[in-house]
Parts: C-alpha cells; structure tokens; sequence
C-alpha cells in the first residue's frame, strides 16, 4: 500500500510533516505540483487539466495500491483523476468536493486572482518581502510559524505564475462543468474532509451533496480549518486511518 499526500496553494509539501508523523507510517509518498514547491517547467501551462494529467502521470510510477489524499487545489487535482482514470488508485481523500457543486462560488481571494492587473497586485503582495515575512503572513491565517517558514522557503515567482495560471484556468464556469463527471469518482471508495471552519470551499450544504454525487462518505471535522492536518494531525490521521481500515 502506497499513501500518496498532494497539497495545495500557496504551499509546499511541509504542511504534509506532522500528519506524516502522526500516520506513523513509511509507505508516505509527498507529491508536490509544478509550481508548489516544485519546478514549473518551461512551457507547462499550469492549467488545471494540466495538473490532472500531471498527477496522473505520476501516480503510473508509482507502485500500488495507492490510497490518494489531495487538500485544497491538490484536492481538485485528486478528484480530477479519480473521475477520470479510476483504475489508478485504491481510494481518495479530497477536502475540496465543494468546488464541483453546481452552486459553488469561488472565494474572494481566487477571484482577486482571478482578474487580469488585480491578480498580478496581489501575488505581488503575497510573495514579495523575505521568507521570514511570508511566514508571518501565513501564521494569520492558520499555518505555525515553523511549518510556515518551511512553505515560505519555497515560494517565489514560479509559484505566483502558477497560481495565476491555474486560478484563472478554473475560473467558472470551469469547475461547474468538470462537476458534471462527479459521480464518476464513486468507482473508487471515498472519503470527504469537511472542517467546519474551512471558509474556502462553499457550505457544508453543497460539500456534503458533493460527496453524495461522488458516492463518498463525508467526515465532518468540528472546530478545525482550512489546514486540519496543521490544526490537530492526530484526529486528522486517526480519520483517514479508520477510513483505509474500513476498506481492507
């Protein structure tokens, strides 16, 4: 068995430490998307399509069974295979099932990032100063100081390109179309994170019938945010080891 861990915007794959060290396991592989603590390529277009077949090309090197974990845009990456190369994992985990909901409306922040002149601005913002002073910024909104100067190490231009390049690649009605295929994903078992306190991802509402449609089980998270695995990695791993155990 194979745990695959894919992460998200703005990070690198340290948001992954402490849920790795709570699992407790040495079969852990931490994929990091081009552009997120990875090199972006020359002439990778940073879509989101194009991370789907970025994460399934890696996920055909890799020796199986393979149990998927995606949080935030690596989340969006799982789902994305999983609707449509099934055949290539055991399971999934995704925290962002909201973001195929017909209803779904993207964040403030995504769509600051998602408006030509506005997005440049505000990446900018978001990566300029030392790693010291990004790390600060991402302790404001939930990561700690220390993971957050590892992620803060990673970021620079490649990674504000990225992040413009796949938010305006998902701008809607994008992720409204691609939620057309959701109830492909139930080839495969899943397995919805819903931290209560995730601001990002719509209502529980439309994560929960998100879930549905994709024949996942939906495990609430109470109290925790947007970074569980940060926030409290023991329950974190203690859910998603119960859900693998349910599948042996």
């Amino acid at each position: 068995m194979t745990i695959v861990l894919v992460h998200g915007n703005p990070e690198t794959d340290a948001i992954w430490g402490p849920l790795v060290e709570a699992l407790g396991r040495d079969d852990t592989v931490r994929l990091s998307p081009p552009g997120f603590g990875a090199p972006l390529p020359e002439g990778f277009p940073a879509t989101y399509l194009a991370y789907r077949d970025w994460l399934a090309d890696q996920l055909e090197k890799i020796a199986g069974p393979i149990d998927l974990v995606g949080h935030d845009f690596g989340g969006i990456h799982t789902m994305n295979v999983v609707m449509h190369r099934p055949e290539l994992v055991r399971s999934w985990v995704s925290d962002v099932l909201g973001a195929f909901d017909p209803d779904y409306v993207w964040h403030d922040l995504a769509q600051v990032w998602q408006t030509p002149g506005d997005g440049e601005q505000s990446i900018e913002s978001l990566l300029g100063g030392t790693p010291e002073e990004r790390a600060a910024v991402l302790a404001t909104v939930g990561v700690p100081l220390d993971i957050g100067t590892h992620v803060a190490r990673g970021q620079g231009p490649e990674m504000g390109r990225a992040i413009l390049s796949l938010y305006r690649s998902a701008a809607q009605p994008a992720m409204r179309e691609a939620g057309r295929d959701l109830e492909k994903a139930a080839a495969r078992p899943g397995l919805a994170l819903a931290p209560t306190e995730d601001t990002y991802v719509g209502s529980l509402v439309i994560r929960r019938r998100a879930a549905d449609r994709a024949g996942a089980r939906t495990e609430v998270l109470d109290g925790l945010g947007h970074w569980w695995m940060l926030e409290d990695p023991a329950r974190g791993a203690a859910v998603l080891t119960r859900f693998w155990a349910s599948l042996d």
